[in-house]
This record gives structure tokens, C-alpha cells and sequence, in this order.
């Protein structure tokens, strides 16, 4: 397969990093004047321009300045001179794709957004734009699971997609506890690795939340403890949109047993802290 990388920065470095120790045909555009260095001894092809990277391309990954109207240019570019087949896939970390496909076909557009470093993190968020063809996301999804990743597909296009928001959300809360002197950052940093880091790198926080329940799953959760946290989060519950939660976790984790599931969850945690102290000890 043949891959454009569009922008070298630390994201497109890794990417074209991953895509050739796959065997394929990368080529490599930016503007940068360092680039052959940044490359080091990656068997990739340097293009003299956007145009020659794109040329009889299958796939275009694009990793860019996170700006607007550069997306918007570039985009109409990609558009116009790269295959008719092409998948044109966008790193952006909070643009939708929609955002810069205006007045332009972007029905092979979308957002395949990864984690840094993607050569290592598994995810990929796929988002798509309401006018990209489901071929195209299928499509996606296919390319990026042969190189070993884990894509999610985002069927409604939010600012900064899923896994932005989420870390988002915690920064802000980890910055008001340091700020009001309830912790300092390494102390915080702690109580992360040790609690909610080692719990969500092997359930996530809704199975997690399902398992925290006990045999009562995430319904018990909700309803029982999830009452005590309103200390926390003030305000008026809505019951019918917990219940829509609630029936949503159920669907996902319910037909598996609890205690099959904990002792996954067990297994997987146990693994994670050897590793941990392996790594330590090196």
C-alpha cells in the first residue's frame, strides 16, 4: 500500500514510523528544512511537495499545524490531487472534519486521530463527517486494525472527539485540587498511577463502573452509591437519562457474568503491576 505522511512533526514521525515497519510505501511531506534528518534511517520517500507525496497514493494521513484555514487549504488540495480512491485521514486533535471540508467533497474524508505516540498507543478515533461515505469508514477502520491498532468509530462529530474531552476533564480537575492545596502534583500523580491509571488500563471507566457494583452491575452502582456522589456533582439528577446510561452499560457488559468479568479485570491488573515492577527494576 502506498501512504502519503502530510507533516513531519512528532505525530507524523510516528505514524510514517509505524506505516513502513509494516512493509508499506511511505511518502513524506513538510516543509521543514531538518527533514531528511528527522527521518534518521526510516526507509520512507521524501516528496518534494504535497502533490508528489499524494501521487497514486491509497491512503493520505495528515498531521498538520492544528489552525483552520490551513486544514481548509490543504484539504481542497487533497482533494483535488490525490486518487478518486484515496482514504484522506486527518490527526487533527479537536477540528472536525466537517469544520474543513465545507464547499469540498468530503465524502473520504475523516478523522483518524491517535494517541502520541501513535507507533505505540493502540487507538485511533475514527470520525467521520456527516457527508463521509460508510464505505470510507469501513475502510478506515480495516487500514488501521492492519497496523495492529484498536480504532473507535465516533458517529457524532464533538470538538476535541472523545478521548481529548475525557483527558481534558480530568486536567482541569487535577489543576483545581493543586490549586486549592489539596495535593500537590506528584502526590496526585500517585493517586492516579496507583488507582484510577491501573483500573482503566484494564476495564475503562464504564466496565469498570459495572464491576464496582458487584453482582448488582452498573444499575446498583447508580443507584445506590451514585447517590453519595452528589456531593461531588451537585445538581439535579435527570432519572431518565441515567437510565439510558444504565440500559447502554447493561447492553454492552450484561450478558457476561460478574465474577467472570472481575476475574478478567483481576488477571489484567495483576499483569500490569508485574510489568510496572519490571520496569522499575530495569
Amino acid at each position: 500500500m502506498k501512504i502519503a505522511v502530510i507533516g513531519a512533526g512528532t505525530i507524523g514521525l510516528s505514524w510514517a514510523t509505524l506505516f513502513a515497519a509494516h512493509g508499506h510505501e511511505v511518502r513524506v511531506s513538510d516543509p521543514r528544512p531538518d527533514l531528511a534528518e528527522a527521518l534518521g534511517d526510516l526507509d520512507v520517500h521524501i516528496a518534494g511537495s504535497v502533490g508528489e507525496a499524494v501521487r497514486d497514493v491509497d491512503v493520505v494521513q495528515e498531521n498538520g499545524p492544528e489552525r483552520l484555514d490551513f486544514k481548509r487549504e490543504l484539504f481542497a488540495r487533497l482533494v483535488a490531487e490525490a486518487p478518486a480512491h484515496a482514504l484522506l485521514l486527518s490527526s487533527s486533535s479537536a477540528i472536525p472534519s466537517s469544520e474543513f471540508t465545507a464547499g469540498i467533497d468530503g465524502s473520504r474524508v475523516l478523522i483518524g486521530h491517535p494517541f502520541n505516540p501513535p507507533h505505540i498507543m493502540p487507538l485511533v478515533e475514527v470520525v467521520p463527517n456527516p457527508r463521509t461515505r460508510e464505505e470510507a469508514v469501513r475502510d478506515a477502520v480495516g487500514f488501521y486494525r492492519s497496523l495492529g491498532r484498536v480504532p473507535v468509530v465516533e458517529r457524532k462529530e464533538v470538538p476535541g472527539f472523545v478521548g481529548n474531552r475525557l483527558q481534558n476533564a480530568l486536567q482541569r480537575e487535577a489543576i483545581h485540587l493543586v490549586q486549592a492545596g489539596v495535593v500537590d502534583p506528584a502526590g496526585l500523580d500517585e493517586v492516579v498511577v496507583n488507582s484510577l491509571g491501573l483500573r482503566w488500563a484494564a476495564v475503562g471507566p464504564f466496565l469498570g463502573a459495572h464491576l464496582g457494583g458487584g453482582p448488582g452491575g452498573y444499575r446498583h452502582l447508580a443507584t445506590h452509591i451514585g447517590a453519595s456522589m452528589q456531593r461531588i456533582t451537585p445538581g439535579r439528577p435527570d432519572p431518565a437519562a441515567t437510565e439510558r446510561v444504565i440500559a447502554a452499560v447493561e447492553k454492552a457488559y450484561g450478558d457476561k457474568a460478574y465474577k467472570d468479568l472481575a476475574a478478567e479485570r483481576d488477571r489484567k491488573q495483576l499483569a500490569i503491576l508485574t510489568a510496572r515492577e519490571q520496569g522499575d527494576t530495569e
